[in-house]
């Protein structure tokens, strides 16, 4: 420290001296926008964008003759819509509806419906490199709809293709 130099200075300039001495490397990782949501307390993901809007669960309405999967359809500001239950799909059963439910619009390939989720936990961009292959060890009913797997919020999510999705249900 210099004479005339305060202890507050001398610091910042061992600072900026360290620093300029440090290489930064600043690199824009590509990333991709997901949903997060919950299935019985499991935590599961779509891609952004596949996904148009989030709903509140408001009037489903039944339709007789309907398979097991769509519950009904909505009203979304005068198209109608059909809801379905991803939960069969995925080996789980039923979830009971509470005020945390919604309705993730999602559209894919020409196909547009909602999905009934438990609860919306979060948006979020994460880096491509965060998406893990699916482990080859699920369940086969799963296996074929998932895209991936990635850790957020230290939580394990599994990635979902809503793709697929609407195939399972077309086929």
């Amino acid at each position: 420290m210099n004479a005339g130099e305060k202890k507050s200075d001398s610091i910042l300039n061992e600072l900026k001296r360290r620093r300029a001495g440090e290489k930064i490397v600043d690199v824009e990782e590509e990333t991709v926008k997901i949903v997060i949501f919950t299935l019985l307390g499991d935590y599961y993901a779509f891609h952004g964008e596949d996904i148009k809007e989030i709903l509140h669960v408001s009037n489903i309405f039944y339709v007789p003759g309907s398979p097991d999967f769509i519950p009904g359809i909505i009203n979304i500001r005068g198209d109608i819509e059909s809801v379905i239950n991803i939960n069969g799909f995925l080996g789980l059963s039923d979830s009971v509806q509470t005020d945390k439910s919604r309705i993730v619009v999602a559209s894919r390939g020409g196909v547009k419906s909602g999905i009934r989720v438990d609860s919306v936990e979060d948006v979020s961009d994460m880096p491509v490199s965060s998406v893990k292959p699916a482990l080859s060890t699920l369940r086969a009913e799963i296996g074929d709809l998932v895209a991936g797997e990635l850790i957020c919020m230290d939580k394990n999510v599994t990635l979902l293709d809503v793709g697929k999705i609407f195939a399972k249900i077309a086929s």
